[in-house]
């Protein structure tokens, strides 16, 4: 019973500190840790980012190759496409 009580409570403490992972910031270390995306599919993702710009929506996954609809089913609850932070310029008029 105390077994119990103990892995229920456990469960809901790791939830709550559970924060979705940002497609547009994520590392290579980040993407990887997603249930279904190996080193492959999180460079695939990460080059994707970089040539063509942040994702607007968990659905631009699809644009990136070895990513279907089945794999962003799976990773839509633990996800977010935030937007990525924007560096001043170095040309920044003063």
């Amino acid at each position: 019973m105390i077994k119990t009580l103990l892995a229920v409570v456990l469960y809901f403490l790791t939830g709550i500190a559970f924060a979705a992972v940002n497609i547009n910031t994520a590392s290579q270390a980040e993407l990887e840790a997603l249930q279904g995306i190996g080193p492959a599919k999180a460079k695939a993702i990460i080059e994707h980012r970089e040539k063509v710009g942040s994702f607007t929506s968990i659905d631009d996954l699809e644009k990136v190759s070895g990513i279907g609809p089945g794999t962003i089913k799976q990773l839509r609850d633990v996800i977010t496409v935030e937007a990525a932070p924007v560096e001043p310029s170095s040309n920044a008029a003063k």
